[in-house]
């Protein structure tokens, strides 16, 4: 058909053309928003979940909502990087973010304030003042300047947060990848965030990042749980599959058959990524307006080669030659969160010698931890994926449970 008016969105973070399953976090953060409106406290939220689940997307329509009610809004993807780099990016986008609440001409003595403690947390890393340029203010002595991480986030997000409420609006900060906050930086932003629930300020935090983050946010601060709703999301319903596949199809004048909708379901695990990569294949091939289950089964090669060649395969690249090895034998034995003694047997190793390779792919985002000694892929059939992709095990445990296993 047309590829013009092929209506799926596969790229990273793209809005799908419908977004279906997903109104209780979206409720939820208008809930979040208006209490702060009324000078009331709510929960900030953290979504979890696997790659592929629209988390980012989640992300994007907070950022819309936010702006829809005149909230400033802060939108970082985490990176690792050291305190110095991270104070100079959070330094940035408060500025904007200050800016966001009020042209400089209309500041108050708060919003004032604002900009002399922006300079303040830069000033150490950021001397000549490049970021902090065009605010016309000298630092705020002896606030957000002690060096303490997490003492000086506290002062910039109250200041902000203070100036906020002057113009009866807020500030919303989004952070995207949020695992990949070192952990002095999770226990400073926590911290801070906490600072401001206790003074009633409407400034909160909406983070989304891999299942792991709850567990690392309750490690950085025992009031983290209390602090934070930790809403998962992972594959659609049923309907809302068939709805996320078939009704963008309806809308150019397409229609998908109950059984073309059950096969993609089938092949995608109805994740809400894999569903915008199938669809964009099936309309590329299928030749009329009626697509049948042939035409699903014939997009399927081409579906997953594209998976292959990108979502997956930069992922895999990051990985050491130990590290392929060690997701080889994980895939080996299934999709399912594995025991770290039973991957390190199939390698002829043990789960000493091992370790520090589970713990590099921990790192890199590749595996968490969904329990003690268990080991599962943050990518969704990242199994099948490495046994297309990577030759076989070639280890003696390995061809044992295959001759069992053909039996």
């Amino acid at each position: 058909m047309d590829a013009i008016s092929n209506p799926y969105t596969p790229n990273a973070g793209a809005r799908p053309p419908i977004i279906v399953g997903r109104d209780d976090q979206l409720s939820s953060f208008d809930l979040l928003l208006a209490r702060l409106d009324k000078g009331r406290t709510e929960q900030s939220m953290i979504i979890t979940g696997l790659r592929g689940v629209g988390k980012t997307v989640l992300l994007g329509e907070f950022r819309k909502k936010a702006e829809q009610r005149k909230w400033a809004t802060i939108d970082i993807e985490v990176s690792k990087h050291d305190n110095d780099d991270f104070r100079l990016q959070m330094a940035r986008e408060f500025r904007k973010a200050l800016l966001g609440i009020s042209p400089k001409a209309r500041w108050g003595d708060r919003g004032r304030r604002a900009a002399a403690v922006i300079k303040s947390f830069t000033i150490a890393v950021d001397p000549d003042g490049r970021i902090t340029a065009g605010l016309d203010t000298d630092a705020a002595e002896g606030i957000a300047d002690s060096g303490d991480l997490s003492a000086d986030l506290t002062d910039l997000l109250v200041a902000l947060g203070e100036a906020a409420a002057d113009h009866d609006t807020g500030v919303v900060l989004l952070l995207d990848e949020i695992q990949f906050l070192g952990r002095e930086q999770l226990e400073a932003v926590v911290a801070a965030l906490h600072k401001t629930v206790q003074r009633q300020l409407p400034i909160t935090m909406v983070g989304a990042g891999l299942p792991q983050i709850a567990e690392l946010a309750g490690e950085a601060k025992s009031y983290a749980e209390r602090l934070f709703k930790f809403p998962k999301i992972g594959v659609l319903s049923e309907s809302d599959a068939r709805a996320a596949l078939g009704r963008p199809a309806e809308d150019e004048k397409a229609v998908f058959e109950d059984d073309a909708l059950e096969l993609a379901a089938e092949i995608t695990g109805r994740y809400p990524y894999f569903i915008q990569e199938l669809g964009y294949a099936v309309w590329t091939l299928a030749s009329d307006d009626r697509i049948a289950r042939a035409d699903v089964d014939a997009a399927k090669e081409v579906y997953e080669d594209k998976l292959d060649s990108s979502f997956f395969r930069v992922r895999l690249d990051r990985a050491t030659e130990l590290e392929t090895a060690y997701l080889r034998a994980m895939a080996e034995l299934g999709p399912e969160p594995q025991l770290a003694g039973e991957v390190a047997k199939l390698l002829n190793r043990t789960s000493e010698q091992c370790g520090p390779t589970r713990s590099g792919l921990i790192e890199k985002g590749l595996l968490y931890t969904p329990s003690h000694g268990y080991a599962a892929f943050t990518v969704p059939h990242f199994d099948k994926f490495m046994r297309r992709s990577v030759p076989v095990l070639n280890v003696p445990e390995v061809r044992q449970r295959r001759k069992r296993r053909d039996k």
